[in-house]
C-alpha cells in the first residue's frame, strides 16, 4: 500500500485498511525484533527527532529504540534540555527544529493541538505521542495491534474502557480505533470521571463495573491520575479502588477468554489489582512489546513515504 499521509495526528485520519496495513508491517517487525541481531538498515541515514515536553518512559523509549533498530538517527529533546524553559514559543522550536532537517519529528506536548500546530508549519512528518487530552494514537493502534494478535479479528468483541475516561487522551484514540475495526466499545467510570461529550461517542456508558464487564472479551484499564482527588473529582483512592478498581471477582463475570490490558505506568490495588496485572489473562507486557513492534512500523510508512498530501 502506497502510504500518502504526511502526519499521524489521530487515528481517525487512517482507514481500516490503513489500520491493517499498519498492523501487518508491525507484525514483520515483530519477527526482527525476536531475532538475536535486531537491526536492519531500513531507515539508514535517515534522522527523529523526540520531542517531548511531558515526561513519559515507555512512549519516548519505545520510539528510541523503534528507530535505532531500523538503523535511524535518534536525537531527544526534553523541556527540561529545550528553550522552552527560557519561554521560546513552540512555533520557534518547530521552526528551529525545521532547519535541522530531521525526517521526522516524535511529539508529545501537554497542550492539545500541538501535533496539529507542528505539522501545518513544517515539512517533516510529524508522529503524535500524546497532545493534552486529545489523542495519543500509536498507543491506540498498538493496543489494537496487541488484540488483533490474540485474535485475528477484532470484528464482533466486545471492549471496555474502564477509569479515568475525562482526561485520558488513551480512552479518546482508543474509542475511535475500536470501532473503526468493527469491536463494540464500553466505557465504565465515575460520573466526575466522564466528559461532557461522551453522550456523543460511540460507546455504551456504565457507572457500575459488575453490569459493564459482563460479557466482555478484553478490558483496558486506565491510570488514575492521583491528583484528581486534590481536585475534588474522587472522595477517596480506597472507595475508587472498591467500586472501580479491576479484580479476579470481576473477571468471573467476563468471557472465559478474557484480556487485560493497561497503557501504564500502573497504580497498582488502585485501578488494577496487582494479582490480576502479572495474570496470565494480562497483556501489559505484550503492549509494551508490541509498542516497538507498532512504531517501527510508523517510522518505517511515515519516513518512507513518497507524496501524497493528507
Amino acid at each position: 500500500m502506497q502510504w500518502l499521509h504526511k502526519d499521524l495526528l489521530d487515528v481517525s485520519q487512517l482507514s481500516r485498511s490503513e489500520v491493517m496495513s499498519l498492523f501487518e508491517t508491525a507484525r514483520h517487525f515483530q519477527e526482527i525484533n525476536e531475532r538475536p541481531v535486531k537491526k536492519v538498515p531500513t531507515l539508514r541515514g535517515r534522522s527523529v527527532v523526540l520531542f517531548f515536553a511531558e515526561p513519559s518512559t515507555r512512549t519516548k523509549t519505545s520510539f528510541d529504540v523503534a528507530g535505532k533498530r531500523l538503523s535511524a538517527d535518534t536525537f531527544s529533546l526534553a523541556k527540561s534540555s529545550s528553550s522552552l524553559t527560557k519561554g521560546e514559543t513552540l512555533k520557534d522550536t518547530a521552526l528551529t527544529l525545521q532547519a535541522m532537517a530531521p525526517d521526522a519529528i516524535v511529539i508529545r506536548h501537554w497542550c492539545s493541538g500541538a501535533a496539529r500546530f507542528m505539522a501545518d508549519r513544517l515539512d517533516c512528518s510529524i508522529i503524535n505521542a500524546g497532545d493534552g487530552r486529545h489523542a495519543h494514537p500509536t498507543q491506540a493502534l498498538l493496543d489494537g495491534f496487541t488484540l488483533y494478535q490474540e485474535w485475528g479479528d477484532l470484528s464482533g468483541k466486545t471492549v471496555l474502557i474502564l477509569g479515568d475516561v475525562t482526561h485520558s487522551r488513551v480512552a479518546r484514540s482508543n474509542v475511535i480505533l475500536l470501532n473503526k475495526m468493527g469491536a463494540r466499545v464500553r466505557i465504565c467510570a465515575p460520573r466526575t470521571l466522564l466528559p461532557r461529550t461522551v453522550k456523543s461517542w460511540r460507546a455504551e456508558v456504565f457507572h457500575d463495573l459488575d453490569e459493564a464487564v459482563r460479557d466482555v472479551d478484553a478490558v483496558m484499564c486506565l491510570r488514575l491520575q492521583l491528583e484528581r482527588q486534590k481536585q475534588g473529582l474522587l472522595p477517596d483512592l480506597r472507595e475508587y479502588a472498591s467500586t472501580y478498581g479491576l479484580s479476579e471477582r470481576h473477571l468471573e463475570k467476563a468471557s472465559r477468554d478474557v484480556r487485560v490490558l493497561h497503557p501504564g505506568p500502573m497504580n497498582r490495588g488502585v485501578e488494577i489489582a496487582s494479582d490480576l496485572a502479572d495474570a496470565d489473562c494480562s497483556l501489559v507486557l505484550d503492549q509494551v512489546a508490541n509498542g516497538v513492534s507498532m512504531r517501527m512500523a510508523l517510522l518505517f510508512q511515515y519516513m518512507t513515504r513518497k507524496g501524497g498530501e493528507e
